[in-house]
């Protein structure tokens, strides 16, 4: 097998990195840019192995002197064996022993902001290790809690939009009694909301639409004894984030979003005052938003999106003709 232009790079660097009159902590950091420089902006997988390596040696190199450096390589391997495309739960378990390896020396030695973002990402692994039952989310929210401790709304807007979607997330996927579902959905309701009393249309619009988005998928599911108030909210929420998603700048978006209030309408009354005329107008809208989003996912070969919008087009068509045969 031939090496890579990357794998030529990589030794290219080591040999001049060896030949340098630099410090030892000096190459460690030079390893630690050069590892970055891989995990960023990937173009192969063999370019996130290559990053592996690289924060390998500069843990390798830092012994017991260089603490805060040998924490940082640690994160910057737990970060990388995250984006391993299907690396599956055993990478995933060793990225979050290397977050939790890193975190108590980064609390001692670096800034609130670095670990806050360790925190954050270890609430990420945590809520991918959930269904493979080797965390629980309570400690996945626990971790994205203390790191909203530093990503407050006035200073890390972005950040504090994720977290809380990604709380409401992990609140949607709790394992409970059909009595307890309610709580938990009203519980991510409830976090969507908070973040919105905060992050506007007009400063941060692609995470205003995330939310929104989000928001309108929460509540069209919400178990309630209103359910057509819900549903008429959910429309609100979707048409917020239409108002930042569209097909030419986010079509992917678009497509998910106009798929999601689609779902919604196949069984929205077109008069909520009067729900037992049905819902004709309601279902041929619903069906050009499963058109347009099947179109757009073809086009971007989302393959998995596209055959469950056209189940759903399959299953819209037949209540369409049967409302028709009445």
């Amino acid at each position: 097998m031939t090496s890579s232009i990357t794998d030529s790079a990589v030794k290219a660097a080591l040999t001049a990195m060896d030949s340098e009159s630099a410090t030892t902590a000096e190459k460690i950091e030079m390893l630690i840019e050069m590892a970055q420089g891989f995990q960023k902006k990937p173009k192969t997988a063999q370019d996130l192995h290559n990053a592996i390596d690289l924060f390998n040696r500069a843990y390798q190199m830092c012994g017991e002197e260089y603490i805060l450096l040998k924490a940082r390589a640690k994160v910057g391997i737990a970060g990388t064996l995250q984006m391993i495309p299907d690396g599956g739960s055993q990478l995933l378990q060793q990225a979050r022993a290397d977050y939790e390896e890193a975190l108590p020396i980064l609390q001692q030695f670096s800034t609130a902001e670095e670990v806050a973002e360790v925190q954050m990402n270890l609430g990420l692994v945590l809520q991918s290790l959930v269904p493979d039952n080797l965390a629980r989310i309570t400690e996945s929210i626990h971790a994205y809690h203390e790191a909203l401790r530093v990503f407050t709304w006035e200073n890390y807007p972005q950040e504090y939009a994720i977290l809380y979607n990604n709380i409401a997330i992990a609140y949607l996927s709790m394992p409970m009694s059909s009595e307890g579902e309610s709580f938990r959905q009203g519980l991510a309701v409830q976090s969507f909301e908070t973040a919105l009393k905060h992050i506007n249309l007009i400063e941060h619009p692609r995470e205003y639409a995330m939310l929104q988005n989000n928001l309108g998928n929460a509540l069209q599911y919400l178990v309630s004894s209103h359910p057509v108030d819900n549903n008429l909210r959910a429309v609100f929420a979707y048409n917020e984030a239409l108002k930042v998603r569209n097909f030419q700048d986010t079509p992917l978006e678009y497509a998910n979003t106009i798929s999601n209030k689609a779902n919604l309408l196949f069984n929205l009354p077109d008069d909520p005052e009067k729900p037992e005329l049905g819902n004709p107008q309601n279902l041929l809208q619903a069906e050009e938003y499963y058109q347009e989003a099947w179109r757009i996912f073809t086009e971007h070969k989302q393959l998995e999106q596209a055959e469950m919008v056209a189940k759903a087009l399959q299953d819209l068509t037949a209540e369409i003709q049967a409302f028709a045969l009445n």
